[in-house]
């Protein structure tokens, strides 16, 4: 900023602003609030007394913290990850126990794009809607079922051949 630009930047000021106030440097000058803004004493007094009220009436964390040993919405009680021998070197992953209340279609298509392979779900008499996906993906799906939130550490299942 130049120094005729300053000065009469600082001119344009009232007495209580300095040029090195904190004022000048946002180019704005706010006037301090008028009496007649202010609340009376009475309205004050209760605002605060609310206020104070208020503070212990709602615990937004309490239902997280006795529910922690519970499982999430998404899991029955565990989630079976299994792989199958195909021909060769072929291997099938298969994912079981995870609830209805997630489209099974939608979470495997996320899961070949995130995993760069194909898959299908397959619906078993016995065990439900299957996920398979083709090849070793044991690790990339504990990973993944654990980011999104749908299972815990503890609630996966991983099953060798």
């Amino acid at each position: 900023m130049s120094c005729e630009r300053r000065n009469q930047a600082t001119a344009a000021l009232p007495d209580s602003a300095s040029p090195s106030s904190p004022l000048t440097s946002r180019c704005s000058v706010v006037p301090p609030p008028s009496p007649a803004t202010e609340f009376p004493t009475q309205e004050k007094e209760s605002y605060h007394t609310s206020a104070l009220q208020n503070l212990h009436s709602f615990d937004p964390f309490a239902d997280a913290i006795k529910d922690d040993d519970l499982l999430p919405a998404g899991t029955e009680d565990y989630i079976h990850i299994r792989i199958q021998q195909r021909n060769g070197r072929k291997t099938l992953t298969t994912v079981q126990g995870i609830t209805d209340d997630y489209d099974k279609k939608k979470l495997a298509m996320a899961l070949k794009k995130k995993f760069a392979c194909n898959g299908t779900v397959t619906e078993h008499p016995e065990f439900g809607d299957i996920i398979q996906l083709q090849g070793d993906q044991r690790k990339n799906l504990c990973q993944f079922l654990i980011k999104i939130r749908l299972a815990k550490d503890g609630q996966l299942e991983v099953h060798e051949f």
